[in-house]
């Protein structure tokens, strides 16, 4: 099976050597010639324009984007409807708002296109362990796109699938980035606390790993921390500034709307936001009132 990709980034390029190494054509384009030139090298089509994408695909043709989330979206689709067909198909794979591709959606269907929405995690593990997609869209295109995702996905069979309409892959992969904000944050905590008790040295290193094994609290995520934590055991370097891409907030917004209490969730994207905030306001107007009804100390920069 044929599928362009549009975005060869470290993920995008991932899942385009996955898919030529199982034996599907790859046609990959990227503004960074660079990346063009190194998915040709390693044996797929690299081409320099989103009309030589189009032409070296036959139809039905099936194009993921991988861009970011947005106008970038909107725009890459605008330019790819000069050249595309009806029955051909967009794939959103990138961390797109569920409302936009819905939207999308319609607005692709009232042109004869198809759009499938296709919330993907693993990144830069996906080459090697394979993709977590979660699937939205009319069941026709995804069922003939099988192929691909079968591929792109740990195995055949398992970790993806079809979870619903439009909007509902990319619904779920919000969700899913939700709760990765817990888990991180929590485990965050704990390794704080346990380097914080300096009168029982304990070595972080070393718990993470027996962690790993038995425990309750074992997962990849642990996993992929201890491997941090043998390589940068004191964080040497490290600035404490945490970005975030958008799912958190939306997962919080979405929890709100539906009366559902997500305290965790959304108290890990608050210590995110505040991550970024230099000699932290909040925090010096709270040590001001202390002194102020309890004559507390000041501790002054």
């Amino acid at each position: 099976m044929e599928l362009g990709i549009i975005g060869l980034g470290k993920m995008g390029a991932n899942m385009a050597e996955r898919l030529r190494l199982a034996g599907h054509k790859v046609v990959g384009f990227d503004f960074n010639k660079e990346a063009v030139d190194k998915l040709t090298a390693a044996g797929s089509v690299g081409v320099s324009s989103l009309e030589d994408l189009v032409k070296n695909l036959s139809a039905p043709r099936a194009v993921w984007i991988m861009v970011p989330a947005g106008q970038p979206v909107d725009d890459t689709i605008a330019k790819l409807e000069q050249y595309m067909e009806k029955g051909d198909t967009f794939i959103d794979g990138g961390n797109t708002n569920y409302k936009d591709t819905q939207r999308r959606h319609a607005e692709a269907a009232a042109k004869g296109f198809e759009y499938i929405d296709c919330g993907t995690s693993g990144g830069i593990w996906g080459l090697k362990e394979g993709y977590s997609l979660m699937i939205g869209g009319d069941k026709a295109p995804v069922e003939r796109l099988n192929p691909i995702f079968e591929a792109l996905a740990p195995s055949p069979t398992e970790g993806w699938g079809h979870v619903g309409p439009s909007g509902a892959g990319h619904f779920t992969k919000m969700v899913h980035n939700g709760i990765e904000y817990g888990l991180m944050q929590a485990y965050a905590e704990g390794f704080s606390i346990l380097k914080a008790k300096d009168t029982l040295g304990l070595d972080l290193e070393q718990i993470s790993t027996i962690w790993q094994k038995g425990s309750v609290v074992r997962s990849w995520l642990l996993d992929l921390t201890a491997d941090a934590l043998k390589k940068n055991p004191t964080l040497d370097g490290m600035e404490a500034y945490v970005p975030d891409s958008g799912e958190g907030r939306w997962t919080v917004f979405e929890a709100i709307d539906l009366n559902i209490s997500a305290p965790v969730i959304t108290e890990s994207l608050i210590r995110r936001l505040r991550s970024r905030e230099n000699n932290n306001f909040t925090d010096r107007m709270i040590s001001i009132m202390r002194n102020e009804f309890g004559g507390h100390a000041i501790k002054k920069s």
